[in-house]
């Protein structure tokens, strides 16, 4: 099928220009392209009319989950008929296998895997190896060992109606596929036989699918809602997909087993040329236990640690990756790559060191480290025709990109914020001082003024008392948590609503935060680093930086570029940069933000365009779970006595399906609640089938 944008907008402003240059550059062989947009100018949009004029499979990178969501949402939006995937991280909870030799201390690995997100990764690894109309938005994860996919397509099974099976051949191979047999409830990667009657859930379905054998043949193929265990369609075929990426066929797994217990007699003869006994025997155990579990079973914990015998890969070779299950002509998009492309050349360095330790202290085999992310020259050769996306492009793109494709224009009219230099310390002025310009720069002459400058802090504070007046939000960033907890003490004091924002503060506070600033309940948000990148806050019309000569991370030209921007969504934008000094940094962001306003300034009266502040809908991820909630809560969480365990069931059930709701929008901070309620019912009915009638209880 191929790719169909479906959207009520058409391109404007600098998109039509954006689209064709991207896409001629593209068609010309160019391997690699920078979009430059700035903030509000609609780079998702062109870059999902780039994807339609191009109909190639298209991986787009993003540097966190939250953002990959939020990707991936609009791409799902503008492809409804297509397949848009989510792969990231599937690691609620995540401590990786270490050793302190200084104190002796193992830690052993510990994770939480988050289901659903597992089940997304085997989705798009499907969508991608049955089809090709398919976007993959993934975070940094996508560079880390995934698995062959030649040996996942061998084991895919494919069933029809009439086929001749063997029942007892057919339960080997969902075996031999990492499926787990049960009893129970059925939940992904497991099944379910009952004489000729089997029930399977794959791992990337939400539905049961129920295969009935008649006589060494396929009867009938069932699809099943997985909660109601209702029938859903009557199939002429099924697909099953392995439930782990990383599979085998017994003939490598015995070529693995050899080039494992190889290695391991190799490194036994090394520990003892060096007097190592503690460290070859630690070895020696836990390698054969882990031998014998592959040997038995097909998989063992930590399995991803021998990856390289499994593969056939030789010393140092680079793991099957994501990237790996693309096709040839695939197409890359990295988006915000200013921060992207450093936090991805950076993931090797840190893997090796905690990985040598493991080996030189006998907890892993050599081969261990070849289970590692990619390098950064590794990921880049590895990648298709790429476009960087950023408004603020850092050295890589600048220097490997053959086409800047520049977006400054937006489709709404609306222009960059103006700029204002102002001093930190307070001064006292009875002559002359000098105005700053409308470009954020001090002016050659300035207007008489005869007054008392405060400083910064309580400059900002007249201005956002001004800004509330009229009904209008401001943002404040500074250089630490305890300055930005400080400030918020002294504008409370003043009689202003405001919180801070900053990275101890819960990930479902910060979205509450931000949603309670555009809603009104706070007139001001006071932050550090938070405050740069992914905010959509058209209500902001007043951003002040403290502190803005102080060179560094939070004070560069792209983290000012970034922040300058978060006004640029509201006509009366202005931003305040406080310095006694001008820096490199601070001048080359005013003179960039003063170019782009320029140019979006003569576009809107060459053509007549009166900017708008644009209006959106206020939403919260957590809405729609406090809204369930507040429905129900006294008659599910709060369960008396008297209910009987079927209303507990039917609560269950309920909760299910509102988890699966979630899910699917990549609401997974959502579905993790939902999932601890269920949980907690669970728990409930088990006592009330046991006769003990005990209370539930929140935790």
């Amino acid at each position: 099928m191929p790719f169909n944008l479906v959207s009520k907008y058409q391109p404007a402003g600098d998109q039509p220009k954006a689209i064709a240059d991207l896409t001629n550059g593209i068609d010309r062989g160019l391997a690699r392209q920078t979009l430059l947009g700035v903030t509000g100018s609609g780079k998702t949009f062109t870059m999902a009319n780039v994807i339609q004029n191009l109909q190639r499979p298209t991986l787009v990178i993003a540097h966190n989950k939250t953002l990959a969501a939020q990707l991936c949402s609009e791409f799902r939006e503008f492809f409804p008929e297509n397949a848009v995937s989510y792969f990231v991280s599937y690691y609620d909870y995540y401590q990786p296998e270490a050793y302190m030799p200084r104190t002796d201390t193992y830690i052993e690995k510990d994770a939480q895997i988050n289901e659903e997100i597992d089940r997304l990764r085997h989705a798009a690894t499907q969508s991608l190896l049955s089809r090709r109309d398919v976007i993959v938005v993934a975070s940094v994860s996508c560079i880390y060992g995934l698995g062959s996919p030649e040996a996942y397509k061998r084991e895919v099974l494919h069933l029809k109606l009439g086929d001749r099976i063997d029942r007892a051949d057919f339960l080997r191979q969902l075996v031999s596929m990492q499926y787990e047999r049960t009893t129970a409830d059925l939940t992904r990667g497991h099944f379910r036989a009952n004489g000729d009657v089997i029930e399977v859930m794959p791992p990337s379905d939400e539905t049961v699918y129920r295969i009935v054998i008649e006589g060494n043949a396929i009867r009938e193929i069932f699809s099943l809602n997985k909660i109601t265990r209702k029938i859903i369609t009557q199939n002429e075929d099924a697909w099953f997909f392995p439930a782990k990426h990383f599979m085998s066929d017994s003939a490598e797994r015995e070529r693995a087993i050899r080039d494992i217990e190889a290695e391991l007699a190799d490194r036994l003869k090394e520990f003892d040329r060096e007097g190592k006994l503690l460290e070859a025997e630690r070895l020696m155990r836990r390698t054969r236990y882990d031998v014998e579990m592959i040997r038995n079973v097909g998989y063992c914990s930590g399995i991803e640690n021998y990856s390289r015998h499994f593969d056939g890969r030789r010393v140092g070779e680079p793991a099957h990756t994501l990237m790996s299950y693309f096709p040839k002509d695939f197409l890359t998009i990295i988006d915000e790559s200013h921060v992207t492309l450093p936090q991805i050349g950076g993931m090797f360095a840190g893997d090796q060191a905690r990985k040598q330790t493991l080996v030189d202290f006998g907890f892993r085999l050599p081969s261990a480290k070849d289970n590692r992310p990619l390098t950064y020259q590794e990921f880049d050769k590895l990648i298709g025709q790429t476009v960087y996306v950023s408004a603020t492009p850092g050295v890589v793109e600048k220097e490997t990109s053959e086409k800047i494709v520049e977006q400054i224009i937006r489709p709404t009219g609306l222009v960059d914020p103006e700029t204002l230099v102002l001093p930190v310390t307070a001064t006292s002025v009875s002559g002359h001082q000098t105005a700053p310009s409308a470009s954020g720069h001090p002016s050659e002459g300035g207007d008489l003024v005869a007054s008392d400058y405060p400083g910064q802090v309580q400059d900002i504070t007249d201005r956002i008392k001004g800004r509330v007046s009229v009904g209008e939000r401001a943002l404040v960033t500074t250089l630490t948590k305890k300055m930005a907890e400080d400030l918020t003490s002294y504008l409370k004091e003043g009689g202003m609503k405001v919180a801070y924002l900053h990275s101890d503060v819960e990930t479902l506070d910060r979205i509450t935060i931000l949603t309670e600033l555009r809603k009104g309940t706070y007139d001001v948000v006071v932050g550090v680093n938070l405050l740069r990148e992914g905010l959509d806050l058209p209500e902001v019309s007043l951003i002040g930086v403290l502190d803005a000569d102080k060179e560094g991370f939070l004070r560069s030209e792209t983290s000012l570029i970034q922040t300058i921007g978060r006004a640029a969504r509201n006509i009366n934008g202005l931003v305040v940069l406080y310095a006694d000094k001008m820096t490199g940094s601070l001048d080359r962001a005013l003179k960039e933000t003063k170019r782009r306003r320029d140019i979006q300034i003569a576009h809107n009266v060459a053509n007549n365009i009166t900017p708008q502040t644009i209006i959106k809908t206020i939403k919260d991820i957590r809405g729609e779970l406090d809204r369930n909630f507040d429905r129900d809560t006294s008659r599910i969480l709060n369960i008396e006595i008297s209910a009987s365990p079927k209303e507990i069931e039917e609560a269950i059930r309920e909760k299910a399906i509102e988890m699966d709701k979630a899910s699917a929008n990549l609401l997974f901070e959502t579905a993790a609640i939902l999932r601890d309620e269920i949980t907690l019912l669970q728990k409930e009915l088990a006592g009330k089938k046991l006769g003990k009638g005990k209370k539930s209880k929140r935790s």
